[in-house]
């Protein structure tokens, strides 16, 4: 009896610790969220989305670094997820029993949780100083790319390996190449998998700053060319955040405020990709 009270007076105190650390977690993400909603909604507006970055003591938006976060971030999806695919892919249906995908996978994971300015940096030095010193977009591209490209990856690793064994040999056994298969009828049921893991990279690059203060560096313009510095809305609010201009503070709460409902949404998107796929699987 002793030790069943002491086992039940054990787990309560546990569960209390675990409610307790639970509790004031949640307490300080919602002071978080609501200082950002707080102070986000006063620089809501019209301006925020049509003009560029002003000068100190001026009024102006992020037109210029919304256009350029939704350019790079394009970009690094674009590079990163075919590569991710393929790689993932190779892992999963052809290089399963090669010695080298193990080590491949070790390496994923590394790259997966590398920190980001570290990415930053490698494209830096491989790029913007082999360029002639020429910070871009381009080079902001390729060092959220290298962030995207372990992401999608395992994603497509892990999910095709979920898809059943039973889907290969039914259409193995009809005479339908290998390629076939894995294009017709493998992709198709992993799917909603590996487009959730593109979200969800996608979420996670929107918001990175420290590769982009090496790479596309920022502009205070709008500009086009993605060979030239680009601004970024990240960068932008690093730079803001820390003015001593009232005007600029503003505009850096206002992008935080975007950005982060940004990556709700697009949060909300992944998971409600995957709800649709677990009701059309049962």
């Amino acid at each position: 009896m002793d030790l069943y009270l002491r086992r039940r007076l054990v787990n309560a105190v546990a569960l209390a610790a675990a409610c307790a650390a639970a509790v004031l977690g949640l307490l300080f993400l919602g002071w978080i969220l609501w200082t950002l909603v707080a102070k986000g909604l006063a620089g809501i507006d019209w301006a925020l989305f049509t003009q560029d970055t002003p000068p100190p003591m001026a009024e102006g938006g992020l037109r210029n670094a919304f256009y350029g976060s939704a350019v790079m971030c394009l970009m690094a999806i674009l590079i990163g997820t075919p590569l991710g695919i393929a790689a993932g892919t190779w892992l999963s249906e052809y290089g399963a029993a090669a010695r080298i995908a193990t080590v491949v996978r070790f390496v994923n994971d590394i790259l997966l949780s590398a920190p980001s300015i570290v990415l930053g940096l490698f494209v830096y030095t491989l790029v913007v100083q082999q360029a002639g010193g020429s910070f871009s977009a381009v080079a902001g591209a390729l060092s959220l790319a290298f962030i995207v490209l372990p992401v999608v990856v395992r994603t497509t690793d892990e999910m095709l390996q979920l898809v059943p064994v039973q889907m290969r040999e039914a259409a193995l056994s009809l005479g339908i190449p290998q390629w076939k298969v894995t294009v017709q009828v493998l992709y198709r049921s992993a799917m909603p998998g590996i487009v959730t893991g593109v979200l969800l990279a996608l979420a996670r690059i929107s918001g990175e700053t420290a590769p982009l203060l090496f790479t596309a560096f920022g502009n205070q313009y709008f500009t086009l060319d993605v060979t030239h510095p680009m601004a970024s809305v990240p960068v932008v609010m690093y730079q803001f955040a820390g003015s001593p201009y009232t005007s600029w503070q503003d505009i850096a709460w206002a992008g935080a405020l975007v950005l982060t409902l940004f990556v709700l949404l697009t949060s909300l998107v992944a998971r409600a990709i995957v709800a649709r796929k677990r009701v059309n699987h049962d």
